[in-house]
């Protein structure tokens, strides 16, 4: 049986990780090639029913220049419990170094107790591409134009 292209060796990009506090987990994949390693509380909230609360992880993360850290929901939390991370993605510059926290919002009816070592959200590292921002005086046609803000309809 031919082996999994998944599974070659290829090299990694380092993000290093401080703990703040002696509760920290260090964020880990479940299984290997997730895009998204857990990130846990180091605090007990309740998060009441369309409340907001901002998390701690007890961590702190050294990014590579050109690379950011997303912060998205965990799929179990939102589709179990209605807990999503409000600003999805949230997103943690390179050149960011204080404490990682975490938006989440409870969509839910119920309240919802975070507590110490829960696994709350996922963090995405992305690369990005090096771009330079041009003020120009005229942009170039498109046949969608300017249309925006639901403009195509919701029908298929």
């Amino acid at each position: 049986m031919p082996e999994c292209k998944c599974a070659e060796k290829k090299t990694s990009t380092e993000v290093k990780i401080k703990k703040l506090n002696k509760d920290a987990v260090i964020p880990k994949y479940a299984h290997k090639g997730d895009a998204g390693a857990d990130l846990v509380s180091v605090e007990d909230w309740i998060v009441k029913s369309g409340s907001t609360v901002v998390v701690d992880t007890g961590i702190a993360l050294e990014i590579p220049m050109h690379y950011e850290v997303q912060i998205r929901p965990r799929s179990g939390l939102a589709a179990k419990h209605g807990i999503t991370v409000q600003n999805s993605p949230g997103t943690i510059d390179c050149g960011y170094r204080g404490r990682c926290m975490v938006i989440l919002h409870n969509t839910s009816k119920e309240d919802f107790h975070v507590t110490k070592g829960m696994r709350i959200a996922q963090m995405v590292v992305c690369k990005l591409p090096e771009v330079s921002l041009v003020e120009v005086d005229e942009l170039s046609d498109t046949e969608r134009g300017e249309g925006g803000l639901g403009s195509t309809g919701t029908k298929s």
